[in-house]
């Protein structure tokens, strides 16, 4: 009997879970390097020389040059071994190939497994944020998010970090916190699962538009002002769709944003960086080997915005620019002649 009362705390421990992370670029391979910490982990990559690296070599240099990973972190190319022990299961695949990834495992993973999503966007055929997927494909599983300002090499250098893992379920939630919880990175937990989904998703968008006015010359008080108009535009948007205001307020909303809008690191702001400076969106994508969600994001965002009647001038000058062949300097000049009111009203 206590063989088996032991047997049962080591299962019930989330530590002696087995984690799989799907997708071997910078975000998902540091957060297999994180939970490798605390629980056996398996990363999956499509590329079978990344993954003969990560098992001999320790490393993933074409996303983490100078990252070193955990000896016991393994890779493989194969869905089927990666997920069919898992006791969870980590997607960190961009959302356009979302629903296909959860498709392929569909008839490897075991039932009730939770599906948690590192991915910041939306599907474009659906509007469908991440989780709604996992719902659709695999109904059953509980379906989470972790996001929030996780730049993925400063995380793997040591900088102190926060994020947020959101489930509704909160048991499963709070059990879970513990395997991505990593010395100087912290995890909290939130149950507003929409609007912490939300938050990452739509922040790329504006994160687009500051670096549009910095590849345009625009100064620091440009640059506040597209954040701070921008984080208003999030949150209505938001709360019309589900979320609760006060999430906007936090890591997953107002934390990402800035993180995104400010660091060189930001794919995003990248995009909108070069834009600002005249190059065009093919040939900055062309240069990418990582992809930037908020390009993919805009038609999206602008469709749902006018579904629910939400005013996103900056969204709206943002889609223009990467969908209808706008430029920088005619979105922001767009901008800069909007009329003004009182700050709580929208626009």
């Amino acid at each position: 009997m206590d063989e088996q009362v032991r047997s049962r705390q080591e299962r019930n421990n989330p530590m002696h879970l087995k984690v799989t992370v799907l997708g071997g670029g910078s975000w998902g391979t540091s957060v297999a390097a994180l939970v490798a910490r605390n629980a056996q982990t398996r990363l999956w990559l499509r590329n079978p020389d990344s993954a003969t690296e990560v098992n001999t070599h320790h490393t993933n240099s074409k996303y983490l040059p100078d990252a070193k990973l955990p000896d016991t972190l393994t890779a493989t190319t194969s869905l089927e071994e990666a997920v069919s022990d898992a006791d969870v299961v980590v997607m960190g695949i961009p959302s356009q190939q979302f629903r296909k990834v959860l498709m392929d495992l569909k008839s490897f993973i075991r039932p009730w497994v939770p599906v948690i999503s590192l991915a910041k966007g939306l599907e474009q055929d659906t509007s469908m944020r991440m989780t709604q997927i996992i719902g659709e494909v695999l109904p059953g599983h509980p379906p989470g998010v972790l996001t929030g300002p996780n730049l993925a090499r400063e995380i793997m250098a040591g900088s102190a970090a926060a994020s947020v893992l959101a489930m509704e379920d909160e048991t499963i939630c709070n059990w879970l916190r513990p395997v991505f919880q990593s010395g100087l990175f912290r995890v909290y937990t939130n149950n507003d699962l929409i609007g912490c989904e939300l938050g990452g998703a739509l922040k790329n968008i504006i994160a687009i538009a500051v670096g549009m006015g910095d590849g345009l010359g625009a100064g620091d008080n440009t640059r506040a002002a597209v954040i701070t108009r921008g984080l208003a535009e999030i949150t209505r948007l938001g709360v019309a769709l589900g979320g609760r205001p006060e999430t906007f307020a936090g890591l997953a909303g107002t934390g990402d944003l800035i993180a995104t809008c400010t660091s060189p690191q930001s794919r995003n702001r990248h995009v909108g960086e070069r834009l600002g400076k005249g190059q065009s969106l093919e040939q900055i994508i062309d240069d990418m080997h990582m992809v930037a969600e908020g390009v993919k994001s805009a038609p999206v965002v602008m469709k749902m915005a006018k579904e629910l009647g939400v005013d996103m001038p900056i969204a709206t000058e943002v889609f223009n620019v990467v969908q209808n062949g706008a430029t920088a300097r005619v979105a922001f000049r767009g901008l800069l002649r909007m009329t003004t009111g009182s700050e709580a009203d929208p626009g």
